[in-house]
């Protein structure tokens, strides 16, 4: 079998490709480091490949647009970065109650407010918990590394349709900007996907689309829409939900962290293992759907004293962490913020100092 081809890019051209690569026939944005690279190379091409590209004259109008070309049936895409993000939530809200796919991708940066162009996890609670009005969710994807990056954007336009709601893709400034190998695999086989007829496509003869309600003025089936959206939302947290796991048997601390705070953390943790230090990682794919149970698994069969979050925010994944364990154990938080990332010297800080305050730490002598 021949040797797949390998491609040298920059995260954001990779994840183009890849949408591209995955169907996405329709983007919409506005420029905004650390994001713009994916516009860039939208703009050249998906016009060349038969989409269509519209630079927007901003983010409300590229989300709008991106509602109406995704009613129609098309697989749309949109991308920014954190204040853009903010920018678009109220399409995003009306996009989850119509039950419209669509693929996001932010690479977010320092906040609050306007903030810097450095790495920061300080969107998860806007991602995770729906961002906008009223009670719903997206799908939500963290990838670490570029590769990474490639094979959820495609699993997001796959997931996005299945599921009939936004999918987005949570990086972050160091993800955007990093130049890596990566191998473009096949999209998921999308033959077991539900047929698009509730699309807005104006064929002849059809009937009515619920899609074309749009206001829902009567109480009672406003809340039984609801209902509906929140037994999708279920079920869909009981099939989807994704993670990475490492070392996890006999650990005394697990150390939990998700997209570029896992590249440090895999290093540092590797190195300990090697001094005889026993440290266990776990790391959620899918932000939402939380990998609640499989981190409870996790902590039930390594035996560990305490869990360690690494964040680059102020402390959000934390919550889940901890509403995942219900005070089963402690939950400590290591926090880098304002757009900064912390150094392998710092991570082994941080993890040190939770195998010290445990008195879980062993020379490898005496293992």
């Amino acid at each position: 079998m021949a040797e797949p081809e390998r491609y040298f890019m920059h995260a954001n051209e990779a994840i183009a490709e890849a949408a591209i690569r995955a169907g996405c026939v329709f983007y919409a944005g506005q420029p905004i480091t650390p994001h713009t690279e994916i516009l860039e190379y939208m703009a050249t091409q998906l016009p060349a490949r038969g989409g269509q590209f519209i630079l927007a004259a901003n983010e409300v109008v590229a989300s709008n647009m991106v509602y109406g070309a995704a009613i129609g049936g098309a697989r749309a895409m949109t991308s920014s970065s954190s204040t853009g993000i903010s920018l678009m939530q109220e399409v995003f809200s009306l996009m989850s109650s119509m039950e419209v796919p669509c693929v996001i991708v932010n690479m977010a940066r320092g906040g609050p407010g306007l903030g810097n162009l450095g790495p920061s996890q300080g969107d998860y609670f806007q991602s995770t918990r729906g961002g906008g009005h009223g009670g719903y969710r997206h799908i939500v994807l963290g990838p670490a590394t570029t590769q990474e990056a490639v094979e959820l954007t495609m699993l997001a336009f796959h997931l996005s349709d299945k599921w009939r709601t936004p999918a987005v893709i949570l990086g972050d400034a160091a993800l955007a900007e990093t130049r890596e190998t990566v191998v473009f695999p096949e999209p998921p086989d999308s033959s077991d996907l539900p047929p698009k007829d509730w699309a807005l496509t104006g064929a002849t003869g059809r009937p009515p689309s619920k899609l074309s309600v749009i206001s829902m003025v009567e109480t009672a089936a406003q809340a039984e829409h609801n209902r509906e959206l929140q037994a999708k939302w279920e079920r869909l947290e009981q099939e989807e939900a994704r993670w990475e796991e490492t070392n996890i048997e006999g650990a005394e601390v697990l150390v939990v962290c998700f997209g570029i705070a896992a590249r440090n953390t895999r290093l540092v943790l590797r190195e300990l293992r090697a001094e005889g230090k026993q440290v266990g990682f776990f790391r959620p794919i899918t932000l939402w759907p939380f990998p609640s149970q499989q981190l409870r698994d996790a902590v039930a069969r390594s035996g560990a004293r305490a869990v360690l979050v690494i964040e680059l925010s102020a402390g959000q994944m934390v919550e889940d962490v901890r509403l995942a364990l219900n005070g089963a154990l402690p939950v400590e938080l290591a926090r880098y913020m304002g757009g900064t990332m912390p150094a392998r010297s710092d991570v082994r800080r941080d993890m040190l100092d939770a195998l010290a305050k445990y008195g879980v730490v062993r020379e490898a002598s005496a293992l």
